[in-house]
């Protein structure tokens, strides 16, 4: 019999029961009436900065960024990612905040960090707060909070909503 992966895959975590979804129910006790999240980007940046860490970019990711900066897609690999064992990263640089994104805008709009590659912005980048590691459990989604102040307010997003982001991006 084969044996299962250590990790289950998007498609392996789609088919897992449902019940285990603790956002798929209301939880009253948590402020949750109604299934699903609530999310409002708040423009605080801190999903976009802090420790060492990577923004994961498929081919076609690169190929986009490159195009909105008038770059090919070479010149765009060697000016803004680099090769780790997990793939090809957008490049961080040093701030007073810790380690930005280098699209991370925080000049533009004073007291908020917007991203400055917003529309063609990479899948990982798309999905935040719905990761995987993220909504895995209220502990994981209320330890993510403290860094993030736009999760559990704004607009409810409904349980199928937050499968799709979740299943989207391995993270």
């Amino acid at each position: 019999m084969p044996q299962r992966p250590a990790h289950p895959s998007p498609a392996d975590r789609a088919a897992a029961p449902r019940a285990a979804e603790w956002f798929a129910s209301p939880d009253p006790d948590h402020d949750r009436p109604e299934p699903g999240l609530r999310f409002a980007c708040t423009m605080c940046g801190n999903c976009c900065s802090g420790p060492e860490g990577y923004i994961l970019l498929s081919d076609d990711e690169c190929d986009a960024l490159a195009r909105r900066l008038n770059l090919s897609a070479d010149d765009f690999k060697k000016r803004y990612t680099h090769r780790m064992s997990k793939g090809r990263s957008l490049n961080e640089k040093k701030t007073p905040h810790g380690l930005d994104c280098v699209f991370l805008d925080r000049d533009t709009i004073p007291g908020k960090a917007i991203c400055g590659v917003y529309e063609d912005r990479p899948l990982q980048c798309r999905t935040w707060p719905f990761w995987p590691s993220v909504v895995k459990s209220r502990k994981a989604w209320e330890s993510a909070k403290r860094v993030c102040p736009g999760m559990d307010h704004g607009k409810l997003f409904p349980v199928e909503h937050i499968r799709i982001q979740r299943d989207a991006c391995d993270i």
